[in-house]
């Protein structure tokens, strides 16, 4: 049984576990006060071209959005995100356990536009409804799309017009930023949102997410706010550890490179074969239109999961390449595919 489920079923970069050892037993600061965590950050704003940013380490994906979401907002405000938004879907409702109602719109591309966004503004207009103040988009999106340049700048601008924050979830950043249809440098990101963060957990690291806040209204007592939502480390080194070598000789992109072009290699051979797909992916995640009597087939070699139901005959799945994802099975995928 091969897994196409996640991005995340293998351990680490042998880099990054060589790096934890060579390591091991030297004494450092605590709860990201260490050397390590510091080199990280000084990288990353190289990488970002900016040093007046925040950097923090924060363990996973969820955690950065609860903690950065809960943070930035007070009581009565509100999020808008998409419906297939991580936030909205697959995070057990953590935010709107913070007391923040999240807001969402239908997306046939899991995208946000000015136009979905200035529908909500004009529902919600008084002090009998809640604000919304915050717009929640993924880059890339949970069904694989990504924002392009142009698309990000509009959307920020009219942010900015209207007094609402952009947070960026960039748990699959890696793959949207190495995507062949992407025009974004990861430094653009820097002046298109108040707040992202860089997705390692899903791209070659044992774990770890890299919350950037941009806009400087944000970043007064955020570690108060790491620490009381039990996300502040106390051995924080394994997570500057894991970032310095991952943007080490481009590493970091070089393994999303390879889960897109594992992807690529799958949804190209779908096409060609006739194959339907929910929507043409341009990253690491790929969503086919399988029949239900193939299915079976597949699930005996194959792990993947199931997206949703087409119609009687016929299910979405999910197929997700990663980091280390072996090009043999990915070739084998394929045949398996053109039999059925």
């Amino acid at each position: 049984m091969y897994s196409f489920t996640n991005d995340y079923s293998e351990g680490a970069h042998e880099n990054i576990l060589d790096a934890l050892v060579k390591s091991n037993l030297k004494q450092s600061a605590g709860y990201g006060l260490d050397e390590y965590s510091g080199k990280a950050k000084d990288i990353l704003k190289n990488v970002l071209k900016n040093d007046r940013i925040d950097i923090h380490f924060i363990p996973g994906g969820t955690q950065a959005n609860l903690i950065s979401i809960s943070s930035f907002l007070r009581q009565h405000e509100a999020v808008i995100a998409a419906n297939t938004g991580h936030i909205a879907v697959h995070e057990t409702g953590a935010i709107e356990a913070t007391g923040h109602k999240v807001i969402t719109v239908d997306s046939n591309d899991g995208k946000l536009t000015v136009e979905k966004i200035e529908k909500v503004l004009k529902i919600h207009n008084d002090e009998h409804m809640v604000k919304p103040r915050l717009v929640f988009i993924s880059q890339a999106t949970e069904i694989g799309t990504i924002y392009k340049k142009e698309e990000l700048s509009k959307l920020y601008s009219y942010c900015r017009e209207k007094d609402l924050l952009l947070y960026i979830d960039g748990a699959r950043m890696g793959s949207a930023i190495t995507s062949k249809e992407n025009n974004l440098q990861l430094s653009d990101l820097v002046d298109l949102s108040d707040a992202f963060y860089i997705g390692a957990t899903k791209n070659g690291a044992l774990f770890g997410e890299a919350l950037v806040i941009c806009n400087d209204s944000l970043k007064k007592d955020f570690r108060y706010s790491i620490k009381q939502k039990g996300a502040l480390l106390a051995k924080g080194r394994l997570l500057g550890i894991q970032f310095i070598e991952l943007f080490k000789d481009d590493l970091y992109f070089d393994l999303a490179k390879h889960a897109n072009e594992m992807a690529s290699l799958i949804q190209d051979a779908l096409v060609k074969n006739n194959y339907k797909l929910l929507i043409k992916s341009p990253t690491n995640q790929i969503f086919p239109i399988i029949k239900n009597t193939d299915l079976e087939k597949l699930n005996k070699k194959y792990s993947f999961t199931t997206w949703e139901e087409y119609d009687e005959n016929h299910t979405v799945i999910r197929i997700c390449t990663s980091w280390a994802t072996d090009k043999e099975k990915v070739q084998e995928l394929i045949e398996d595919l053109r039999n059925l």
